[in-house]
Order: structure tokens, then C-alpha cells, then sequence
């Protein structure tokens, strides 16, 4: 059985969708009912994709729940917590974007600047005519998903830009890509006046509360890492690679994941800077389909299907180029829509989604990559039975 911790209960209306009319007779829902609920949900899928171990966050009116399942590692037979750390890959995006956000709150960065007027040695590529907006929405120009293996070092990345042609014209096409968020990440960084790794851990996340989330795991925090595991459940974890940081390299636990989106859902919970910070990534862009691009956040009108969530996050959505249109002014995101990003590295597998007019929000970290279909599938089910 999971472990369970839920400080409040919800309310019981939802839950007819999933025990029947006799579930809502009392008052309020009893902590079993929620458990049931992420129990039933959960459970196949685990024993279908053969997960070692997951955790299911939710925060449901700005208090906590947490589910932890299996262990996080075989080999010590160690349990899940909401401590457990995860490589939560491309959730790690979204951080790079909030302190991109938070340069251009205090007035450090302007999205219009282009790439190579923030680092110079890009001065006569590509990047002379790229802004930084376009590579923190995937719209710099065909920038792959992947560095070529050849450039995919620290030292060669800038090589790999300087020689870099791209194949769309700026702004007219979403590349999903590691090379143009992660970018992204590092100039916002250098308009700071700090290493990437120095401004995300020492400047924003102790702003965020977060206490518990890394770039680097700490030795003393090393029995708290998870061992991920691949398609081959072999015991892997994430490698360095070019601006790994900043598109993949986040580390942290269902607590920390849960303040953060927790901040998101109640921005106005924050000092100053830290509220203009979130609305500028929940700022909308463009749109491709139902999705609206923001800053390392997707979104989408809410309530949505599951077919068209699906759709936005569907490996089409990831690995082809798609024509965008620009929303002139960018807009503010209405209350009433469904954010969300998802993750992997070769051992793990994440989903974060939240409805901010609900103030529900759920996070699935897992130490296996399986299927992202799957975390949609179960993160929606979830958040349709608990959103009132």
C-alpha cells in the first residue's frame, strides 16, 4: 500500500464520477476516498510499465497531499517518499524560464535582445539575428532536440551556435529543442551578472522556498536520489551534457515540486519581483493548436479533453516543427486554463500540470521514463475528479 500524507479533505462531489453517489452521502470525502481515488489510477500503470517506484503531489486549495509507491531503489529496497529526489528532465526547463522571467522582472532582461548582443563570441552567426523570446519558445528557427553528440559538451556548445543555420525563418515555426530553451537559460543567466548554476541555486530557488531541489546532488543528500531505470530496467541516471542545466538537470523532491507549483498557482503569495516573475511565464506567446506557448509552460483553455491534451503532448508536438501564430500583444494567460510540462531523462519520468482557477495541482515523478500518455492519462483523471 502507499503511504499517505493529506492535511485537508476535498470536497465530495467529484468522486461520484469514480465510487458512485453512495461515496458523497457523507459530508465530506474521508482521506481513504482520496487515496482510492490516486490508488486505482495509479496502480495499473505501475504494474503495466513496471515502475520501481512513483510519487503522486497534489495540492488541492493550498494544502498538500502526497502518495509514494514502491522503492526507489531495487537493489536497497528503499521506499518512495516525498523526499525521494528525481531527475525531473524537461520540468527542468520551466525553471530555466522562471529565472528568465525573474531577470526580466527586475529589469535585467529584454526578451527582444538578441542572442549575440548578450554573448559576444555570437557576434556574425545566426544568433545575430534570433532574439532571446525565440529561443525560450522553441521559435529561433529548426534548433534540433538534441546537440549532435559532436557538440554536446560544455566547451563545444559555442561552436556548435557559431555554425549553426537554421532551416525556418525566425518566428515562424516551434521547434521543440534542449539547444534553444537551454540557451535561453544561459543568456538570461548571463544578464544577471552569474554562472547559470550560481543564479538558479543561490538567487532563485532560496526566493522560491525551495530548500531541496539541485543541479548537483549534495553527498549528504545522495541517499535520498533515486536510481532511475531503462526501457531495459538497467540502473541509469542523467550524464552531462551541453547546457544540461538548464534543459534537464534538475534533481528535487515531491515537497519542493509541489511549493513550486504552489507558488504558481498563488503568485500574489510572494514578494513583488516573484509575482512579476510567474505572470511573465504565464505569459502567452503564440499558439500551435490548443496549446499556448509561454515561457517553458504549455497551456490550454481549461476544462480540456484528454484527446487534446494528449495532443499537445504528443511526441508529433515534440518532434516536429509546426507553424505558429503569434498572439500581438502577448497576453496575459486567463485565470481558467491548465498549464503543465513534462520530463524525462533516461530513468525518470515526470508530469506537472495545474489549474490556477481551481487552485489544483498535481505532480508525478517517477524512476522509470515511461510513457508520457500515461502521466497525462493519470494526471487528468486526477485533477477532473478533484477540481470542483
Amino acid at each position: 500500500m502507499p503511504s499517505i500524507h493529506s492535511k485537508k479533505v476535498i470536497s465530495c462531489a467529484a468522486f461520484g464520477l469514480f465510487f458512485g453517489a453512495s461515496a458523497c452521502m457523507a459530508a465530506t470525502p474521508t482521506d481513504s476516498q482520496l487515496q482510492a481515488l490516486v490508488n486505482d489510477t495509479v496502480t495499473p500503470v505501475m504494474q503495466q510499465q513496471n515502475i520501481p517506484g512513483l510519487t503522486v503531489a497534489l495540492t488541492i486549495n493550498g494544502q498538500p497531499h502526497y502518495f509514494n509507491y514502491g522503492v526507489a531503489a531495487k537493489d536497497t529496497g528503499q521506499k518512495v517518499s516525498e523526499n525521494t529526489l528525481f531527475e525531473i528532465g524537461s520540468v527542468s526547463k520551466t525553471f530555466a524560464a522562471t529565472l528568465a522571467g525573474y531577470a526580466q522582472a527586475t529589469g535585467k532582461l529584454d526578451l527582444s535582445t538578441k542572442a549575440s548582443q548578450l554573448w559576444p563570441e555570437l557576434k556574425g552567426s545566426a544568433l545575430d539575428n534570433i532574439s532571446v523570446l525565440q529561443l525560450g519558445t522553441y521559435s529561433a528557427g529548426g534548433l534540433p532536440l538534441q546537440f549532435p553528440a559532436q557538440w554536446d559538451s560544455s566547451d563545444k556548445m559555442l561552436g556548435y551556435f557559431q555554425q549553426w543555420k537554421p532551416v525556418y525563418s525566425a518566428g515562424s515555426h516551434r521547434q521543440y529543442s534542449n539547444p534553444s530553451l537551454g540557451l535561453f537559460g544561459y543568456l538570461a543567466a548571463k544578464s544577471l551578472g552569474q554562472p547559470f548554476d550560481q543564479a538558479l541555486t543561490q538567487t532563485l530557488l532560496p526566493k522560491l522556498g525551495l530548500q531541496h531541489t539541485y543541479l548537483s546532488v549534495p553527498a549528504a543528500q545522495m541517499d535520498l536520489y533515486a536510481q532511475g531505470y531503462d526501457k531495459n530496467d538497467k540502473p541509469v541516471r542523467v550524464t552531462p551534457g551541453a547546457l544540461d542545466s538548464q534543459a534537464y538537470g534538475v534533481k528535487t523532491s515531491a515537497v519542493d515540486m509541489l511549493r513550486y507549483v504552489q507558488a504558481n498557482l498563488k503568485p500574489e503569495t510572494l514578494e513583488a519581483s516573484l509575482q512579476k516573475t510567474i505572470a511573465n511565464t504565464h505569459t502567452g506567446y503564440y499558439t500551435v493548436g490548443d496549446m499556448t506557448q509561454g515561457l517553458g509552460w504549455e497551456m490550454y483553455r481549461y476544462p480540456i479533453s484528454l484527446d487534446r491534451l494528449l495532443a499537445g503532448n504528443s511526441t508529433e508536438m515534440a518532434m516536429q516543427a509546426h507553424k505558429v501564430q503569434w498572439l500581438n500583444p502577448p497576453q496575459p494567460q486567463p485565470h481558467d486554463v491548465l498549464i503543465n510540462k513534462t520530463g524525462s531523462t533516461g530513468g525518470f519520468g515526470t508530469y506537472v500540470a495545474f489549474v490556477p482557477s481551481k487552485d489544483v495541482g498535481i505532480v508525478i515523478m517517477a524512476n522509470k521514463n515511461f510513457p508520457i500518455p500515461e502521466r497525462v492519462k493519470i494526471a487528468h483523471k486526477i485533477l477532473s475528479a478533484v477540481a470542483d
